[in-house]
C-alpha cells in the first residue's frame, strides 16, 4: 500500500512537471535595429530636416564668429588710441561676445540633439510597434537587438528585483 501511494505521488509530480515544462516554450528572434532604422521610410526626410537645422545653427555661429573677428580686429587696430576706460570697455565687450559664442555652441549642440530625438522618435515608435506586433503574431518570447545587444521584446513576467535585493541584503 505504501509503495502504491509513493508511486502515485511520484506519477502526479512527474505529470505536473512535464506539463509545466511543455507549456514553457521559448522562441527567440533577433533583429539589428540600426539596420532597420537606416531602411525605414521617412528616415531620409528626417535626416534632411536635421541637416538643414544644423546648417541654420552653423550659419548663426558663423555670423557670431565674424562679428567677434571684426570687433577684435577693430580693437587691435585702434588699441593704441583708446583711453583706458574705453580699452577696458572694448575688452569686456570682446570677452562677453566670446562667452556668448561659447554658450551658443553648447546650446546649439543641445538643440541639435533635441531636434534629432524629435525627428527620430516617430520612426522608433513605428519600428518598436512593428517588432512587438511581429513578436506576438509569430509567437516569439524574446527578440534580441544584435545592433545594441539589448532585449527589445519580452513578455510580462514577474520582476525579481525584490528577491535579488533580499538575497544580497539590500533594503
Amino acid at each position: 500500500m505504501k509503495n502504491k501511494i509513493i508511486l502515485i505521488i511520484s506519477l502526479v509530480f512527474f505529470t505536473i512537471s512535464t506539463a509545466l515544462t511543455a507549456q514553457v516554450k521559448i522562441k527567440l528572434g533577433h533583429i539589428n535595429t540600426n539596420e532597420l532604422m537606416v531602411s525605414m521610410p521617412g528616415r531620409d526626410t528626417a535626416q534632411k530636416v536635421l541637416e538643414e537645422y544644423a546648417k541654420d545653427l552653423e550659419s548663426q555661429l558663423t555670423l557670431m564668429s565674424q562679428e567677434f573677428q571684426t570687433k577684435y580686429q577693430d580693437y587691435l587696430s585702434n588699441e593704441a588710441s583708446y583711453l583706458e576706460p574705453i580699452k577696458q570697455s572694448k575688452q569686456k565687450e570682446l570677452v562677453d561676445l566670446e562667452q556668448r559664442i561659447n554658450d551658443f555652441k553648447t546650446q546649439a549642440q543641445e538643440m541639435l540633439s533635441q531636434k534629432e530625438a524629435e525627428l527620430i522618435k516617430p520612426l522608433i515608435d513605428r519600428a518598436k510597434k512593428a517588432i512587438d506586433d511581429v513578436a506576438i503574431e509569430k509567437g516569439y518570447t524574446y527578440i534580441l537587438d544584435t545592433g545594441t545587444g539589448a532585449v527589445i521584446y519580452f513578455p510580462e513576467t514577474d520582476n525579481v528585483m525584490s528577491f535579488v535585493k533580499e538575497k544580497l541584503g539590500i533594503k
